[in-house]
């Protein structure tokens, strides 16, 4: 029996809630940390809201199964799917659906063994580590290879399947992927298809999210870009996001990287410029332009006899 109705009291019970929960600085800490994803956001801050609710309807004494919570992350690299579970598992902390409210990030080579007898004890060794928090299996359909009929990847989907089932109050799982794999693999699946209550798709982003992260990703770095770096890096995402093998924001940080060291290599030649702060934190042109993206301009300029681009 359910204590008495106290909705007309003057205090809301749901914002006082929300507030000792701490999930909305969680939820703003996400808002920061990562760029667009609009649906994405919105999803997570729903589940929140159902376990902030859920919670409430329990200590008010009405009885529901508890939700289940499994999760899939799909779409391409780089999309924030990490990223986004670290912070899922944070909530699920702080509203008392795990212990801990760790991250434990996997993939198929630390669950499945490579001889008989060797898949199980690799297994549960990682799941014991989960125990309390989130484990998140990047790249989930490795798990299953039917084409090999030796392979030891279904003994690891089946004790999942277990735990997953039995231990949902003290870890929850998060499968992520390519969504085309991860259709095909809860087609080969049904078992894991029905376990996993939230199907969450990561959009591509645009290129003006993608230059948005790379301020973010300087800003966290202590560099900046000049001007003319400012263009040619919109200049380069264009190019680079029409290549093969784009991760997004991955393939974002992986260029800032390659600009870093060249930006490095380039005051080495200069010593006297490294005495200026300006010249220590500020990314140039030259330093974007020696990208293999630009290949095909630098070879027109050589052709023109501009040799100068020879040094970059």
């Amino acid at each position: 029996m359910h204590t008495p109705d106290t909705s007309s009291n003057t205090v809301n019970p749901f914002a006082l809630a929300l507030a000792s929960s701490g999930i909305t600085e969680l939820l703003a800490q996400l808002d920061r940390e990562l760029i667009g994803l609009a649906p994405v956001k919105q999803r997570i801050r729903d589940i929140a809201a159902l376990l902030l609710v859920d919670k409430l309807r329990a200590e008010r004494g009405f009885t529901a199964d508890a939700p289940s919570l499994h999760m899939c992350f799909s779409g391409n690299p780089g999309t924030g799917k990490t990223t986004v579970a670290l912070r899922m598992a944070a909530i699920l902390h702080r509203l008392g659906y795990v212990r801990k409210g760790h991250l434990v990030a996997v993939t198929r080579d630390d669950l499945v063994g490579q001889y008989i007898g060797h898949t199980a004890p690799k297994t549960k060794e990682v799941l014991k580590r989960a125990m309390g928090g989130v484990l998140f299996i990047d790249e989930a359909y490795y798990l299953y290879r039917p084409e090999n009929e030796r392979d030891y990847g279904q003994e690891a989907i089946e004790i999942l399947l277990q735990v997953m089932e039995n231990n949902r109050d003290d870890l929850v799982v998060i499968l992520a992927g390519y969504k085309d794999r991860m259709d095909q693999f809860f087609a080969s699946n049904p078992g894991m298809s029905s376990r996993i209550a939230h199907h969450i798709d990561f959009p591509d982003y645009g290129a003006d999210e993608l230059a948005q992260i790379a301020d973010l990703m300087l800003e966290t770095m202590q560099y900046r870009f000049d001007d003319e770096a400012r263009h040619v890096f919109s200049d380069y995402l264009a190019r680079r996001m029409q290549q093969p093998h784009f991760a997004n924001a991955r393939s974002v940080r992986n260029a800032l990287d390659r600009a870093r060291l060249r930006h490095a290599s380039r005051l080495m030649q200069d010593p006297l410029a490294v005495a200026s702060d300006t010249a220590l934190t500020t990314i140039t042109a030259p330093d974007l332009l020696a990208s293999r993206v630009f290949s095909d301009t630098r070879q027109s300029l050589i052709e023109k006899g501009d040799m100068s681009c020879q040094q970059h």
